[in-house]
């Protein structure tokens, strides 16, 4: 009896071992699919996070649409993806400058980008523009600066291309967002707000294009770990905030995001967490118990 024992135990690891491969294959398989052929366009595409979305999709055979506000970067981005392509599966980058801060000029970029391959199957709205410190030492000149970069750009260029996914029935809109979008975090009230914003716009938007078969996902990580924090004697980063938000050294690593927006894309998630569960149970508990948040001596340290 224990020597059956000691030969079933390995069948069965070895046998779930089987499964999750060839569930991961599958999926992998499936968001391959899903993509190919699609015109993806991605704002910020020069940024760390962007270079991977970038890379990604490329690999996997997306029409890609690249913005960003530097063609020198956006043209290095395109040389470096078509060095290491397949060019039978791959397509050739086209590239649009645009800042998405600068509002007046988002609308002729947009229009730019429609023009590339007269329609637009994806939209990553990646640019975000981050910012720290006491609210009384953030002029409001930056605060509008912070809500344009993060709120009013992915919404105008949004906006100016969803006719185009209505009229098609067909579309999905992704937006990289933070989880300041939905708990706010010490002396980055600009940014938190800002991002709340963009959650609120596009939880909104959603509900309003379902019946358009345009989906609408929001990924949420913690911090991206190509944002470096900067470690200063008695600010808030030595007290429970900076135990309570971090994952890893600094964040999460950008391969793992846009590894997440690709299945995002592929399974239609409308919306994800990147993040381990300490902030995840900080969001449950802000939602339901927001007395026990944000009493004397809790949270807020």
């Amino acid at each position: 009896m224990g020597i059956l024992t000691f030969l079933i135990l390995p069948l069965i690891l070895f046998g779930i071992s089987g499964i999750v491969y060839i569930y991961k294959e599958i999926v992998r398989l499936m968001s391959k699919s899903a993509v190919r052929n699609k015109v993806v366009v991605i704002t910020d595409a020069i940024s760390g996070l962007g270079k991977e979305c970038s890379r990604v999709f490329h690999a996997e055979g997306s029409r890609l649409v690249l913005c960003g506000r530097t063609w020198e970067k956006l043209s290095d981005l395109h040389d470096a993806l078509i060095s290491v392509a397949d060019p039978s599966v791959t397509f050739t980058p086209k590239l649009v400058l645009l800042d998405i801060s600068d509002i007046s000029s988002v609308c002729n970029a947009a229009k730019e980008i429609l023009d590339c391959y007269g329609c637009v199957d994806v939209l990553i709205n990646n640019a975000s523009m981050k910012i720290k410190g006491p609210v009384q030492s953030v002029t409001l000149e930056l605060d509008k600066k912070i809500m344009d970069a993060n709120y009013f750009g992915p919404i105008t260029v949004t906006k100016a291309i969803l006719p185009n996914m209505i009229s098609r029935r067909t579309g999905h809109i992704v937006v990289v967002n933070t989880i300041q979008g939905k708990l706010g975090v010490p002396f980055r009230a600009a940014y938190a707000a800002s991002k709340h914003a963009t959650q609120g716009f596009f939880d909104c938007l959603r509900a309003e294009v379902a019946e358009f078969e345009v989906a609408v996902s929001i990924v949420n990580p913690t911090f991206i770990r190509s944002y470096r924090l900067q470690s200063k004697p008695g600010n808030w980063e030595a007290s429970i905030w900076k135990f309570f938000f971090r994952k890893l050294a600094y964040g999460v690593h950008p391969v793992e995001v846009a590894e997440e927006v690709l299945r995002t894309v592929s399974r239609k998630k409308q919306e994800v967490f990147i993040a381990n569960p300490i902030p995840k149970t900080a969001v449950f508990v802000r939602t339901f118990f927001p007395e026990v948040f944000f009493c004397s001596g809790g949270f807020w340290g």
